[in-house]
């Protein structure tokens, strides 16, 4: 399996009790979609090896309760604690015709309402407080916030991202 057609489901954040069991944060919008797995993959050293679940529990806070085949005990966890989850793409729920899902993005357009064409989308920051586009502008990486009011329609067919960007933001970045 590679990493090009799989997406991040989560991450094992620490061990849970004394038989192997475990804590994943799941990055996804949809817990619940995920609690009939059978199997992720899991990241050692740049692979992705797949890992059988004996059980995969939603828990509060996006969090699941896991535990993996042959893993009895809180030292065999304790090994995974870190490890990075992985699922292929295929394995994502379809989704309306004006929704998408960040990783979909990377190519397409960003083109403001003002401005016009302002470039490619190189990268989507996920991060925890906000989610930001990495667009390629004059030689200079701009981040714009994936946010209502300035993402305004995401064209699948076009592959463009039409936006409403705030007032001096290109100006900030093109600063020395």
């Amino acid at each position: 399996m590679n990493k090009d057609n799989c997406f991040q489901l989560g991450y094992i954040s620490k061990v849970h009790g004394l038989h192997g069991e475990v804590t994943v944060v799941l990055d996804v919008d949809f817990p619940e979609e995920y609690e009939d797995l059978k199997h992720v993959f899991i990241d050692q050293k740049s692979r992705l090896v797949p890992y059988f679940l004996e059980y995969f529990d939603l828990q509060p806070n996006n969090k699941m309760l896991a535990k993996f085949e042959d893993h009895d005990t809180m030292d065999e966890a304790e090994k995974l604690v870190g490890s990075e989850l992985y699922l292929p793409l295929t394995a994502l729920a379809e989704l309306e015709e004006d929704q998408y899902y960040f990783h979909e993005l990377i190519g397409f357009e960003v083109v403001d309402e003002k401005l016009g064409l302002i470039g490619e989308i190189k990268v989507i920051y996920d991060l925890q407080t906000q989610d930001l586009i990495g667009v390629d502008y004059k030689g200079k990486e701009v981040l714009i916030p994936i946010q209502d009011g300035i993402v305004q329609k995401v064209d699948k067919a076009e592959k463009k991202v039409f936006c409403l960007l705030p007032e001096g933001l290109l100006e900030i970045y093109l600063e020395d």
